[in-house]
């Protein structure tokens, strides 16, 4: 089930949106929220190593998409199908680069696009039941994609070991 959405700039790792009821049925979200922050500071560092990842944490599975300027980012449980939260996050992306595309760079705080929250929860609903005849094709279509989505532990995106040389702790649950 997904469980946490937000999208961010690349170039900065400025939070652009966030689903606004995302993270109330979760234990430590905020825990996973600063995690999420984490690895958008990361990315807008160059540690993108691929535009399709899917990052392990906990009982948790962020997978993420860089299109152009933009990551796109969902938590889900781990039994929950890649496929799926792959073609969620390309519908995010297709709706917010048609709405905000001229506007993201010029965005200079965060959250300036909170409103898209209403596109991303009603999207979200379609996602929840894996379930759904309209689901169950999606995952049937285009398995090809799952190759190419890496599979990396939060630890090793993040890099805990550099991090720890720097002084800077990151604790990760087991």
């Amino acid at each position: 089930m997904v469980k946490l959405t937000m999208i961010a700039r690349v170039t900065d790792g400025l939070p652009l949106a966030e689903g606004l009821d995302d993270g109330r049925d979760i234990k430590d979200a905020e825990f996973y929220k600063q995690q999420v922050k984490a690895l958008f500071k990361n990315l807008s560092r160059g540690h993108n190593e691929a535009s399709r990842m899917s990052v392990e944490t906990g009982p948790y599975v962020f997978h993420y998409i860089i299109e152009g300027r933009v990551c796109y980012l969902t938590m889900c449980d781990r039994a929950y199908p890649k496929k799926l939260a792959f073609q969620y996050l390309e519908d995010l992306r297709n709706e917010f680069e048609r709405v905000n595309g001229s506007q993201i760079e010029t965005a200079a705080r965060p959250y300036a696009f909170i409103k898209f929250d209403t596109f991303m929860q009603k999207t979200k609903k379609l996602y929840q039941d894996t379930h759904t005849q309209r689901n169950i094709a999606k995952l049937n279509d285009e398995l090809y994609e799952v190759h190419q989505i890496m599979t990396r532990n939060v630890q090793e995106v993040l890099g805990v070991g550099e991090q720890l040389d720097r002084k800077i702790f990151l604790v990760l649950p087991e």
